[in-house]
């Protein structure tokens, strides 16, 4: 898998601004603490954005 950072950067433009503003802050917290871009909790936006753009 590529990095989830850039995955989601890859489908943004199909997330509704509120969701990706949400993303951006969870991720930007998340970084902000000391995480990493590649930790499973990034994993886990990607997975949540993904999950919005197949099911809307």
């Amino acid at each position: 898998m590529e990095n989830p950072m850039d995955e989601i950067l890859k489908i943004s433009d199909q997330l509704p601004m509120v969701v990706l503003e949400d993303i951006n802050k969870r991720i930007g917290d998340w970084l902000a603490m000391g995480g990493e871009s590649r930790d499973p909790y990034i994993e886990q936006q990607l997975r949540f954005a993904r999950r919005f753009v197949e099911e809307g």
